[in-house]
């Protein structure tokens, strides 16, 4: 390896960290917006991201191919669809992390990545194999534990799993930058969300207004939300996929700590539940590492 081909996937390699990092602790952040609801934080989410996502775009030169990627049909309907089941997702994690619900959607971030192997072998036939199979299994066993011995259906963590997955599949199945999707997906959502924010306003349930403070928290939402995709994306590119496979995990670790912390209630229905989760993510993490080291090196892009 060069020392350029070294700096770049060091470069990679702290971007990526970065990103997970970020996700990991922003519950945090999103508490400090408790003064507002939800949906209204995510109203101010989607909206100022665009501003965010569009100097993004500007600074790496990727404008041009932001204005030419809705001339496919195909592609402007896949976005309709992905706007719509990431806003459904950033409005359940945004309600989890202000309604003390940290550690359900840490459960639901540690079941998406065994999710999406499940749906990638079902829809897109990709192979499984025994080690992939028992992180399925013990997965599944962890959910029906909390509702069988817990007498709890994690709704929260099951939808913020489910609608991440659903994202990630059709996002896909279009040969789309991440920047540049993300980016049309928050222009698309922006109407319903300024409509959102009207309603609020004429029913004294907006609190933009409430501050300086306020306001100023409100509108960082969209710079959170897109400088860690930034760093993911960085990561992405210079980094094998199993090795961001792997690294995903920081964050509902970062997610769980936080929880606990924060004195939510873990019984011992909560404690197994969690523990056959770990146990799958070992095995899935254990089936990544195998795979890598059967794989050749690739360079960073």
């Amino acid at each position: 390896m060069t020392a350029i081909e070294s700096h770049n996937q060091r470069t990679a390699l702290a971007a990526g960290l970065s990103a997970y990092l970020i996700w990991g602790v922003i519950p945090l952040f999103f508490q400090v917006l408790d003064f507002a609801s939800a949906a209204e934080v995510v109203m101010h989410r989607v909206i100022w991201a665009v501003p965010a996502l569009g100097i993004i775009l500007a600074a790496a030169g990727k404008l041009r191919e932001a204005t030419t990627a809705l001339r496919n049909t195909r592609v402007l309907l896949t976005l309709i669809a992905t706007s719509l089941i990431i806003s459904v997702n950033w409005f359940g994690f945004t309600w989890a992390v202000t309604n003390g619900q940290v550690l359900q959607a840490s459960l639901g971030y540690y079941i998406n990545p065994l999710m999406s192997v499940a749906v990638g072998v079902v829809v897109l036939r990709e192979p499984l194999g025994p080690w992939r199979i028992a992180a399925i299994v013990l997965a599944t066993l962890g959910v029906l534990n909390l509702i069988i011995a817990g007498g709890e259906v994690p709704w929260v963590a099951l939808m913020l799993a489910t609608s991440f997955t659903a994202y990630g599949y059709l996002r896909k199945t279009v040969a789309v930058d991440g920047r540049v999707g993300l980016f049309w997906e928050a222009v698309i959502m922006t109407p319903f969300m300024l409509a959102g924010l009207y309603w609020l306003a004429t029913t004294g349930e907006m609190h933009f207004f409430d501050g300086a403070c306020e306001a100023a928290l409100l509108i960082s939402a969209g710079i959170v939300t897109a400088v860690p995709l930034m760093f993911y994306i960085i990561g992405a590119r210079g980094l094998r996929l199993s090795t961001m496979g792997i690294m995903q995990f920081i964050a509902p670790t970062l997610q769980f700590v936080i929880g606990m912390l924060g004195g939510e209630p873990f019984t011992t229905a909560h404690m197994v539940t969690f523990g056959l989760i770990w146990a799958g993510v070992a095995t899935f993490t254990y089936s990544q590492l195998r795979r890598q080291g059967r794989e050749p090196a690739t360079d960073a892009k």
